[in-house]
Order: structure tokens, then C-alpha cells, then sequence
């Protein structure tokens, strides 16, 4: 081969290669809302045989994880949901490459394996505008959230990181949907649960 034939060759792969990323990032991001219905359908499920209420409203002693969230403690919370998950690795967002996918619940063993918070105020979906759950990419005046419990209040200047889904994010509410937002949405949607603070566990 020419040096012109190798480079018509590389010129085409760049060429190929810009218009299938996009198409991937795309793909990636509508595996993560999937994800997260799956999460909520798991939630609602495991609520039709706990008296309608997520496993945030059961306690410990009834199999629940209603103590451990609180302390921000977000593994727990959908390990007591294992047979309705059915496999951990949906409890990892594809872009997520922090985070490690686990294959059977014996090896969901800590935050690395999780990448979505839990909504530990969402105890049932009475009022289907909270936070059920979601990606853990948040920001505070830019500064990444750390693991474990965080309360926000309706004015908490929250937004996205770059982490994921390019300042972007999910989230799954009380009823089970969800909804793929940016900063300004997310904001007005932290408004619209009608709590004075939200408390989410993050991984």
C-alpha cells in the first residue's frame, strides 16, 4: 500500500468512527433509563408483598433497610431487593467507568458495584414526584458528592458532573418512572417533591 491508500484507509475509520460514537453514547444513555425502570419495577414489586412500602419504610427487623439507608448506608437497600433485581449489573450506568459490574449478588459487595442513590424519604409512591432513585453523578457549587447521606434543600445549588452522560443525569421517581434531565430540570425537579429536605444515600 501507498502512503495515500494508508491514508484514504485512516481517513475513513476517523470518518466511520465519528458517525458511530454518537450513536453509542446515545445507546449507553437509553441503557441506563432501562436500568432504572428495571430498579423501579423492582422497588414496586418488592412493595406489593411489604404493605406497599419500599424497602427506606421497612425496618432491618421486618427485611427491610430502613435503618442502614438512613445512615446512608445505599448497598443495603438493594440488596434486600436481590430476587426482584434479579442480577446486580443493572445497578451499574454504562458510562459509569468508576464503577465495577457485579455478576451475581455474592460478589454486590460494596459502593464500586453501584452507581444510582437511593431516595431514603421515598418510602412509598404516595406522592410520585420524590427521588426513588438515580445517577449518583451530582455537584454542589461543583464539588462532587461523597458517599453516604446527603440532604438537600429545595435551594441546594445541584447539578451534574461531566462524569456521565455529559452533565446529564437520570432519575427515577416515587411511581417508577424516569426522567433523563439537566442541571435547570433537576433543579425544578428537586423543587417539585415538596419536601423541605431530600435525603439521598449515595454510593
Amino acid at each position: 500500500m501507498t502512503l495515500f491508500e494508508v491514508a484514504v484507509v485512516i481517513a475513513t475509520l476517523l470518518i466511520v468512527a465519528a458517525l458511530f460514537l454518537p450513536r453509542l453514547a446515545e445507546t449507553r444513555r437509553i441503557d441506563c433509563v432501562n436500568n432504572l425502570r428495571q430498579v423501579g419495577i423492582a422497588f414496586r414489586v418488592w412493595a406489593g408483598d411489604n404493605n406497599d412500602e419500599y424497602p427506606m419504610g421497612i425496618s432491618v427487623t421486618n427485611g427491610g433497610a430502613m435503618e442502614l439507608v438512613a445512615t446512608g448506608n445505599v448497598l443495603q437497600c438493594f440488596l434486600v431487593m436481590s430476587n426482584e433485581l434479579s442480577t446486580p449489573r443493572i445497578l451499574v450506568c454504562p458510562e459509569d467507568i468508576a464503577r465495577v459490574r457485579a455478576n451475581y449478588f455474592s460478589d454486590f459487595v460494596s459502593n464500586s458495584n453501584l452507581s444510582y442513590f437511593a431516595g431514603v424519604d421515598t418510602t412509598n409512591d404516595v406522592d410520585s414526584r420524590r427521588f426513588l432513585s438515580g445517577d449518583g453523578n451530582f455537584e454542589i457549587s461543583g464539588v462532587s458528592v461523597k458517599p453516604g447521606l446527603l440532604s438537600l434543600w429545595t435551594n441546594t445549588p445541584v447539578a451534574w458532573t461531566a462524569a456521565r452522560h455529559s452533565h446529564h443525569g437520570n432519575l427515577s421517581f416515587a411511581d417508577g418512572s424516569v426522567l433523563e434531565t439537566g442541571d435547570k430540570l433537576l433543579t425544578q425537579k428537586l423543587e417539585e417533591t415538596d419536601l423541605a429536605t431530600n435525603r439521598l444515600a449515595f454510593p
